[in-house]
Order: C-alpha cells, then sequence, then structure tokens
C-alpha cells in the first residue's frame, strides 16, 4: 500500500524517533511512504489565533502539494497535532460552501488547486485498519512477553473525528500491542488529556493532568503513545512530577512503532530509543531478555 507521509515539524526536531521508527516499522509491513514534497507547517500551534482563513489555507497547501503529487494515495500522518489540522479542512470545506473557493484564491498564488477528495489518516488509523493484528504477528522475532504496556490515545487522534476508534474508551492499540506478545495494563487513562497545550500557560494544571496519567500507569513496564506533545510531555516532566509528588512516578515512555520495531528485531538506528528522554533501566532488561 502506498500513503502520501507527512512527517510535520515536531517529527522533524524533538520528535525525530518517531519518524525514524514509523518509516522503519511501516517499511516492515510491507507499506510504501512517499514523503510529500516540499511539505511546510500545518498551523496547528497558533495559526488559527491569528486567521481561521490562514489556519485552513496552510493546511490544504499540503494537501493541495500532495493531490498534485499522487492523485490516488491517502496521506498518512503520524503527528496526531498534524493529523487533527489537516483533518480539520476535509471536515470545513464540506460544512461551510464559500470556504473551498476562499481556500484556491489564496493557493493560486502558487500555482496550485485544493479538491478535497484525499483522505487525511492518522498512522493509527493506517495500521489499525489496513494492517491489523494479523499483519503484525508474523513479523513479530521477540516476543515481549511479560512485558505491561499501557497504551495511551491523548486527545487529537480521536476528537473530535471518532473514525476508527471509541474516544471515550479507545482500545485500537490493543490487539497490536498483544501481536507483540505484551499484556495491556488495565487503566483508565488512555484517552485522557496530558495538558500539553496548557504546559506554557497555565503549568500547574498541565503538571497536575500529566501526574494523573503516570500515576495510573503505575504497574505497567511503559506508556505508548502516538502523539509528539504527549510524548514530551508525559516524559520531560517526570522528575519534577516525582519531587512534588514524593513519590518515584518515572517509567519508560515509548512511540508504538517503536514497540513494534522492538519486537521485529529492528535494529537501534532504525528506533532511536536514545533519543527517547525516559527508557529506564528496568526496561530496557525486559526487552533485552525478550530479545
Amino acid at each position: 500500500m502506498k500513503y502520501i507521509y507527512y512527517p510535520g515539524c515536531s517529527l522533524e526536531g524533538t520528535a525525530r524517533e518517531y519518524n525514524i521508527s514509523t518509516q522503519a516499522t511501516m517499511s516492515a509491513l510491507g507499506a510504501e511512504l512517499v514523503e510529500l514534497e516540499d511539505w511546510t507547517c500545518c498551523g496547528a500551534s497558533a495559526a488559527e489565533a491569528r486567521s481561521y482563513l490562514l489556519s485552513m489555507v496552510l493546511a490544504a497547501r499540503n494537501l493541495a502539494l500532495g493531490e498534485k503529487q499522487n492523485s490516488e494515495a491517502n496521506f498518512l500522518v503520524p503527528c496526531s497535532s498534524c493529523y487533527l489540522n489537516l483533518r480539520r479542512v476535509e471536515d470545513h470545506i464540506h460544512r461551510d460552501d464559500t470556504l473551498l473557493g476562499k481556500i484556491n484564491e489564496a493557493l493560486v498564488e502558487e500555482g496550485l488547486h485544493f479538491d478535497g477528495k484525499r483522505r487525511v489518516r492518522h498512522l493509527l488509523d493506517v495500521l489499525v485498519t489496513d494492517f491489523g493484528a494479523q499483519a503484525v504477528r508474523p513479523l513479530v522475532k521477540h516476543e515481549l512477553s511479560g512485558l505491561r504496556v499501557a497504551p495511551y490515545y491523548g486527545c487529537q487522534a480521536l476528537r473530535p473525528y471518532a473514525t476508527f476508534d471509541d474516544p471515550q474508551q479507545p482500545r485500537s492499540m490493543e490487539p497490536l500491542i498483544e501481536a507483540l506478545g505484551a499484556e495491556i495494563h488495565s487503566w483508565n487513562a488512555g484517552p485522557k488529556c496530558c495538558g500539553a497545550a496548557l504546559m506554557t500557560t497555565k503549568k500547574e494544571v498541565a503538571l497536575e493532568l500529566t501526574a494523573g496519567i503516570l500515576k495510573e500507569a503505575q504497574g505497567a513496564d511503559c506508556i505508548v503513545t502516538v502523539c509528539p506533545m504527549c510524548q514530551m510531555n508525559l516524559e520531560a516532566y517526570q522528575d519534577a512530577i516525582s519531587d512534588a509528588k514524593g513519590e518515584d512516578l518515572r517509567i519508560s515512555v515509548l512511540y508504538l512503532p517503536q514497540l513494534m520495531g522492538v519486537a521485529f528485531g529492528l535494529p537501534e538506528e532504525k528506533l532511536k530509543m536514545k533519543l527517547n528522554l525516559v527508557v529506564t533501566g528496568a526496561f530496557k532488561e525486559k526487552i533485552r531478555f525478550a530479545a
């Protein structure tokens, strides 16, 4: 299967391990990811605060480039913020009859035209829907038996567009994780907000939200995410939260393609776990025995 691959800004910077492990894992599954040529920021951070139309055009420009590059393939987007922003354009042009015309009026400056006919899909949607446990299982070289995994979905992969899972009680990662030989940590924090957007404005609120997730994850060997903002929030503040709460809440945090890559026997240069902020010695020992 071929997909137009939109990595987005985070995967070129703070989440390079997500980018590299996604490409390696999807290649192992037999998928062909063709990176979008000349892609730019989707405007997920501050564009809408400046201009609603600007936020639509920034995202639509990338979609128009993809339509020009390949008229058949769908978009595959690993970053939940990018996915939400690009998917939002798809939705809004069907809600507002004049919006598509306004977008194309702006895009004509670059000789682009957006028709809105290609689907924007999150990496998790593609893994679950197009491949699933039945495609994952035969690729497992190192059973992750004895490993307890807490699947964390965050907000933006499933809200407000619940296209492939229940945003209140998500379960889509579970069959994939179980196909790797690992077990699921039973918890209710999978869809809870980590407060990433609040970390620069209401830090005390964000830290409390993150602390709640880390606390519920105790008993698991790792948390697995599909969002670079969630990953950063859950990793970067573990020391501060542990000190504030007076208990050790440190836990390994991996991206789902990294965990899959471990089970597939992919080399470290394809997983880049050295770039993760928190991978504990106990976790490394467990996956060493699995391998």
